[in-house]
């Protein structure tokens, strides 16, 4: 599996070398030269890990961090410039994974991506979920498996939660019904079953009066949560 590497930094140079680095062991790389373009980017793509400049263009790589873990624990790797030691604990504590200072050798940034990715991926650091996942104003919490509208709680069924489990973990995505139907009941889907319909059905009016509000129905594909 080719894992996917956001590089985020406004000098093309630092872009094009990692991105040489990168791909020459296999990782499959995306580019942003601004905070904006890369928060674009991680909402619409499946990144498995961010690379960071701080010092970037409207969003600085703070920003960007602080984005990232509202709804995701992938590492993240900041880039900087900026190498005092306030600056690097500040990031630490934003939730950032490593700090790199600039200039650097590209052999020891390829060193601590495949140490990140290696950690992450492959010894299990992954299955240590976010505690809570929240999407708007609606909370769920994995450990008590409660879930909250503002501060409303909401009943739920075992299937509801799931349900809703699995659209909040990666909000905008579309899920088609297979996709569903394998991540909430735990079977392979093999013929159309109207259950994901119905259940979805309850689930949005448990959350809202309108239909489309969180979960949309995208027409000829699936589903999605709405961000």
């Amino acid at each position: 599996m080719a894992y996917t590497i956001l590089i985020a930094d406004d000098e093309k140079e630092i872009r094009e070398l990692l991105r040489l680095y990168l791909e020459k062991d296999g990782y499959h790389v995306l580019e942003a030269q601004d905070g904006p373009s890369a928060v674009a980017i991680l909402e619409q793509e499946e990144v498995d890990m961010a690379l960071l400049d701080i010092m970037m263009p409207e969003l600085d790589g703070y920003r960007v961090l602080k984005k990232i873990r509202e709804n995701s624990n992938i590492p993240v790797m900041i880039l900087s410039a900026k190498n005092q030691d306030a600056d690097k604990i500040l990031g630490l504590d934003l939730g950032a994974d490593d700090y790199l200072a600039k200039p650097f050798n590209p052999m020891e940034a390829m060193a601590r991506i495949n140490s990140n990715i290696r950690r992450f991926y492959s010894l299990g650091a992954k299955s240590q979920e976010l505690k809570q996942l929240k999407v708007r104003d609606l909370c769920l919490d994995t450990e008590s498996c409660l879930v909250y509208k503002g501060e409303q709680p909401i009943d739920l069924t075992s299937v509801e939660y799931k349900l809703l489990r699995l659209f909040m973990e990666n909000p905008g995505k579309v899920y088609t019904k297979q996709q569903v139907y394998e991540n909430v009941w735990g079977e392979e889907y093999a013929i159309a079953d109207n259950n994901i319909m119905v259940c979805i059905s309850r689930l949005r009016a448990k959350l809202s009066q309108d239909n489309s509000a969180y979960i949309k129905t995208i027409r000829g594909l699936g589903y999605r949560m709405e961000k």
